[in-house]
């Protein structure tokens, strides 16, 4: 914690401590694991990878976006899970009570900031949750792509570590859908070929 200097306002303290506190989802560990290496990565490492995805495929969308709001969504959604944890996509019993986690997560984390950063951040967040605008959708399409990405260039991945189902992954990967008609193309091919090479199945 910061001292009582009184040239450091209470607004820098509060966000240089927001900033130290975000330094944990550097070990925040998921599921999927780095392609071609059997360690598994982090939170940090996702939010920069799936960022860097937007920019480049943004090309793609359907509609017009604003990019940078896509990106600050992409850099932020995840940091509920400095207090709720990363909850595995196909885990059906840690999806239960995940909303409820993420709810009270976000309003410990945002909630450190004054309120018009916290409200900024938090309303980012709520917008990516609803996935009821273009950019939303985008960014979700990115945050589902990217895991994907991973595991089929790790021939399988959690895919195979987790036996999932070919129709749980095109529930998980269908905000691509209604993004991007290209990107939805690639993602039936690669999941089509994933199947065809017994890196999933169809049950």
């Amino acid at each position: 914690m910061l001292g009582d200097d009184e040239l450091i306002s209470e607004r820098l303290k509060k966000d240089i401590e927001f900033i130290v506190e975000l330094d944990r989802m550097k070990s925040i560990l998921r599921q999927t694991s780095l392609i071609g290496e059997d360690r598994r990565e982090d939170d940090a490492q996702h939010s920069w990878h799936i960022s860097v995805m937007a920019m480049v495929l943004s090309e793609y969308a359907n509609e017009d976006i604003d990019l940078c709001k896509v990106i600050k969504m992409l850099l932020t959604h995840d940091l509920v899970e400095l207090y709720a944890g990363d909850t595995f996509c196909y885990d059906k019993v840690g999806n239960e009570d995940k909303r409820q986690r993420e709810l009270a997560a976000a309003e410990k984390i945002y909630g450190m900031l004054d309120e018009d950063k916290g409200s900024e951040l938090r309303a980012l967040w709520d917008e990516f949750e609803e996935m009821d605008t273009p950019e939303a959708l985008f960014a979700a399409s990115m945050d589902r792509l990217q895991p994907m990405l991973n595991n089929y260039y790790n021939n399988g991945g959690t895919w195979k570590k987790f036996d999932v189902a070919q129709s749980d992954i095109y529930k998980r990967i269908s905000p691509v859908e209604k993004s991007s008609d290209e990107l939805w193309g690639f993602v039936k091919y690669m999941l089509e070929d994933a199947f065809g090479r017994g890196l999933i199945n169809k049950r």
